[in-house]
C-alpha cells in the first residue's frame, strides 16, 4: 500500500515536470479537485502544489473523489503521446530529425507558474514549442530563466502605475538541471573585454519538446553578472547586450556541448542573433574556411522572424559596447572592427550609425518573415535600405502570418462543445476547413448558453481581483458594492494590451459624453473591462493607462468600467474566454499581428478592431466587426479623430443593435449566426498549427536541406 501512495504521488510529479498538461484541462482538474483552495492558493502551479501535499494526503483525497483512475489514465495519456512515432513531422519532416529546429526567443510564455515572458513575443513562442510538439517537428527552444520575470503592476489612488519585481522560487518551477553526456551539469562561459560571463542551464519539457534556460546566477560571475538573467526587458543598454550575448552565443553553445548540430536556427527576434555568429565560428574553425564561406553557409540554415513595425524596438548598440563585449569573439572570426559592426548596419561605410541586431538577422538569414501580409509589406518598407535599388517587391521578406495554440486558449466548456459537435478528432485536424464546417450546426441555444456561463466565470474572476484591489487602495465602498461591478445580462467588451501609445487603447473614452450615453444606456448599455502593462520605462505609456484606470474610480463609471491589474496568462486566459467583444484599436499599420482577438474567436467572442495585422486578413464583412475601412492619414491626429468616429458609429449602428436582438427564448440569433461564421471561416486559419506546419514546409524544409556553393546560391 505505502508503494502504491508513492507511486501515485510520483505518477503527478511527473505529469507537473511536463508543461503538457498546461494544455490538458483533464490533467488540470485533477489537481483542481484535490484541493481546490491550494491549486488557487499556489497560483495552479502543479509543482508548487505537490510541495505541500504529502503522498499521504494525495492518496486520502484520490481515494475520496475516486480519482486514481483519472491520474492513471492522464499519466499514459502522456506517455503514449510523449512516445508516438507516427506524428505529422515525422511524416513530413524526416530530414529534421538528426538535425533539429533550434527555436531562439528572449521569453516564452507558457503558463502563468513559468513567468519569463511579458506579452505578445513571448505568449506567441511559447505556443509554437506546443504545436511543434503537438505536430512532432523535431524542435530545441533557447531562452533565458528570469530570476524575478516581468514586473508584477499595481496601480495606487491616482491610478499611476507602480512596479513590483518578487523573486521567483525555481525549486517551485518545472526545471532540471541540464547535463552532459556523462551527466555533468552544463555551464558555459563567454569571454568578454572586461570579465568572464558563466552560465548554467536549464531544461524544461514541453511536451515532445525541450527549451533550455540559461541562468547566470552561479559562482564565478560577478555579483552584476549573477543578476543579469533576473528581469525580463530591464535595465540599460549594457544589460541588453549581456542578456543578447548570453542569449545567443551562449544557447548556441549548448548545442556544441550537448553534441546537438541544427539543420536550422530559428530567430523570433533580433535579440538572439548573435547566435548566428557564433554558428559561423564553430564552421570556421571545424572545417578551417574563411568567415564569408562560413556566413554563406550558416545564413542558408537561418530562418528570422520580425515582430516590430516600430523604430524604437528594434536593439542598437555603439561600437565601444560592442567591442567591450564581442571584441575577443570578432578577432576569433577574423574581422575588423569596421567590418564587424558592418554587419549590423544598413549602411556598412557609416562609422555613425550603431549595431542594429535587426540588420545582423537580416543580413545572415536567407529567409526572413514578418507576421501578417501587411507587417511583411512594412518590414520590406522599412528595411528596403538592406538591398539598395531593388523594387520593394523584390525585398526578400516574406510573411507567415501568427496563429494561437488552441488547446492552451479554448475554455473546457467549448473543449467539450467541440468535442460532441466537431468529432473526437477535430483537434488533430484543426487546420482542415471542413471540420470547422460542423459549427454551422451547433445548437444557437447550446452555444449562447455556454459563452454566457464563461462570461459569468469571467465577471467572478474579475471581481474577485478588483475586490483585492479596492481593499488594498482603501476603496471601502467599492468593496462593499464589489457584486453589483459588471452585469452578464450586458454586451460586455474586453480590451487589453501593453499600453505603448501606438496601440490607442484610450481611443474610446476620446468622446467622452458618446461614451457615457453607451455605458448608462437604460435598456443597451456596454460595459469594458481593460487590462494590461506599460513599459517601466514609458511615461506616455503610463499616463495612458492612469487616465483609463481614473475614469474606473469614478462613481458613474465603475460598475461599467473597471480596470484589472497585473495583466498575466492567467488573466488574459479569463478574458478572450468570456468577452462578447474583443477591441483592438492600433493606428494602422503599427500593429504586426495582434494574436489575441484570434483566441476570443476560438472561444465565441467577437472581435471589434481596427483592419490591421491578422484581422485585416480575416475580416469578410460577417464575422465580426471594423473599425474604419483601413485608410491612413498623413496626420495621426485626424486619424485619431476618424478612427474614434468609426468606433462610435460601429458601435452605435452595428455591435449593440446586434447584441439585444433577442428571440422569445433570449438568444440573438443573428449575433450568434456571426459568432459560428467566425469560428467556421477562421478558425482553422488562424492556429499554431497552421502557422507552424506553414514555417516547416516553407522555410524549415529547405533551410535544413540546403547546401551552400562558393557563390551560396541553393542547390
Amino acid at each position: 500500500m505505502a508503494d502504491e501512495v508513492v507511486l501515485l504521488h510520483d505518477r503527478l510529479r511527473a505529469l507537473a515536470h511536463n508543461l503538457w498538461w498546461t494544455w490538458h484541462p483533464e490533467v488540470i482538474s485533477i489537481f483542481t479537485d484535490l484541493d481546490p483552495h491550494l491549486w488557487r492558493q499556489v497560483k495552479h502551479n502543479p509543482i508548487a502544489f505537490l510541495n505541500q501535499i504529502t503522498p499521504e494526503q494525495v492518496e486520502e483525497r484520490a481515494s475520496e473523489l475516486v480519482l486514481h483512475s483519472r491520474i492513471n489514465y492522464a499519466f499514459r495519456r502522456l506517455d503514449e503521446y510523449t512516445g508516438q512515432q507516427k506524428t505529422w513531422g515525422a511524416i513530413h519532416c524526416g530530414n529534421l530529425n538528426n538535425r533539429p529546429v533550434v527555436y531562439f526567443s528572449a521569453e516564452f510564455g507558457l503558463h502563468e507558474s513559468l513567468p519569463i515572458y511579458s506579452g505578445g513575443l513571448g505568449i506567441l513562442a511559447g505556443d509554437h514549442l506546443k504545436s511543434a510538439s503537438d505536430l512532432g517537428i523535431p524542435l530545441i527552444g533557447i531562452g533565458l530563466l528570469y530570476q524575478q520575470g516581468y514586473f508584477h503592476q499595481q496601480l495606487n489612488k491616482e491610478g499611476w502605475q507602480e512596479e513590483d519585481y518578487v523573486d521567483i522560487d525555481i525549486t517551485r518551477l518545472p526545471l532540471r538541471e541540464a547535463t552532459d553526456a556523462s551527466g555533468k551539469p552544463l555551464v558555459l562561459r563567454i569571454d568578454t573585454r572586461s570579465n568572464p560571463l558563466l552560465a548554467r542551464v536549464w531544461q524544461v519539457q514541453v511536451g515532445r519538446v525541450r527549451l533550455m534556460l540559461l541562468d547566470s546566477n552561479v559562482e564565478g560571475n560577478t555579483a552584476e553578472d549573477r543578476e543579469l538573467t533576473c528581469r525580463l526587458y530591464g535595465g540599460d543598454t549594457r544589460l541588453r547586450i549581456r542578456q543578447e550575448l548570453l542569449l545567443g552565443i551562449g544557447g548556441a553553445r549548448i548545442l556544441q556541448m550537448l553534441n546537438i548540430f541544427p539543420g536550422v536556427l530559428h530567430l523570433n527576434e533580433g535579440h538572439s542573433a548573435f547566435a548566428i555568429l557564433e554558428e559561423v565560428r564553430r564552421i570556421m574553425e571545424y572545417d578551417q574556411i574563411p568567415f564569408q564561406r562560413a556566413h554563406r553557409r550558416v545564413s542558408l540554415s537561418t530562418v528570422f522572424t520580425t515582430h516590430t513595425p516600430v523604430a524604437a524596438g528594434h536593439d542598437r548598440f555603439p561600437p565601444s559596447l560592442m567591442e567591450e563585449h564581442l571584441g575577443i569573439f570578432r578577432e576569433r572570426l577574423g574581422l575588423s572592427q569596421e567590418d564587424f559592426m558592418a554587419l549590423g548596419r544598413v549602411d556598412p561605410h557609416d562609422d555613425t550609425e550603431t549595431f542594429c541586431m535587426t540588420v545582423l538577422a537580416l543580413k545572415s538569414s536567407r529567409r526572413a518573415n514578418g507576421v501578417s501580409a501587411i507587417h511583411g509589406s512594412v518590414s520590406r518598407q522599412m528595411w528596403k535600405g538592406l538591398w539598395p535599388g531593388r523594387p520593394e517587391m523584390e525585398i526578400p521578406i516574406g510573411h507567415i502570418t501568427n496563429g494561437v495554440h488552441v488547446l492552451s486558449w479554448l475554455a473546457p466548456q467549448m473543449y467539450q462543445l467541440f468535442q460532441l459537435r466537431l468529432g473526437q478528432d477535430w483537434a488533430t485536424r484543426m487546420v482542415h476547413p471542413d471540420i470547422w464546417e460542423n459549427v454551422a450546426a451547433i445548437d444557437a441555444g447550446e452555444l449562447w448558453e455556454t459563452h454566457q456561463n464563461l462570461k459569468m466565470r469571467l465577471i467572478r474572476f474579475v471581481r474577485r481581483r478588483l475586490l483585492k484591489q479596492s481593499e488594498r487602495l482603501g476603496q471601502l465602498d467599492l468593496a462593499k458594492q464589489i457584486e453589483h461591478v459588471l452585469d452578464p445580462d450586458v454586451l460586455t467588451i474586453g480590451c487589453a494590451r501593453r499600453f505603448a501609445t501606438y496601440k490607442r487603447g484610450d481611443l474610446i473614452l476620446s468622446q467622452g459624453e458618446r461614451l457615457a450615453e453607451l455605458i448608462q444606456h437604460a435598456r443597451h448599455p456596454i460595459q469594458i473591462i481593460f487590462a494590461g502593462k506599460a513599459h517601466p520605462q514609458d511615461d506616455e505609456g503610463k499616463r495612458l493607462l492612469q487616465r483609463i484606470a481614473q475614469l474606473s474610480y469614478t462613481k458613474s463609471c465603475r460598475d461599467r468600467i473597471v480596470f484589472v491589474e497585473n495583466y498575466d496568462y492567467n488573466l488574459a486566459r479569463h478574458l478572450v474566454q468570456g468577452v462578447d467583444v474583443w477591441l483592438n484599436t492600433p493606428r494602422r499599420p503599427l500593429e504586426a499581428c495582434g494574436t489575441s482577438g484570434q483566441k476570443v474567436v476560438l472561444n465565441g467572442g467577437l472581435n471589434l478592431s481596427v483592419l490591421d495585422g491578422w484581422w485585416n486578413e480575416a475580416y469578410d464583412g460577417s464575422d465580426g466587426f471594423a473599425v474604419g475601412h483601413g485608410g491612413m492619414h498623413n496626420d495621426p491626429a485626424v486619424q485619431n479623430q476618424r478612427d474614434a468616429e468609426y468606433l462610435y458609429e460601429t458601435l452605435e449602428h452595428e455591435v449593440i443593435p446586434l447584441y439585444y436582438d433577442r428571440d422569445a427564448s433570449g438568444i440573438p440569433c443573428r449575433w450568434v449566426k456571426r459568432m459560428k461564421h467566425a469560428m467556421k471561416s477562421l478558425g482553422w486559419r488562424f492556429n499554431a498549427d497552421r502557422m507552424v506546419k506553414d514555417y516547416a514546409e516553407r522555410f524549415y524544409l529547405p533551410a535544413a536541406g540546403a547546401t551552400s556553393t562558393e557563390t551560396g546560391k541553393l542547390e
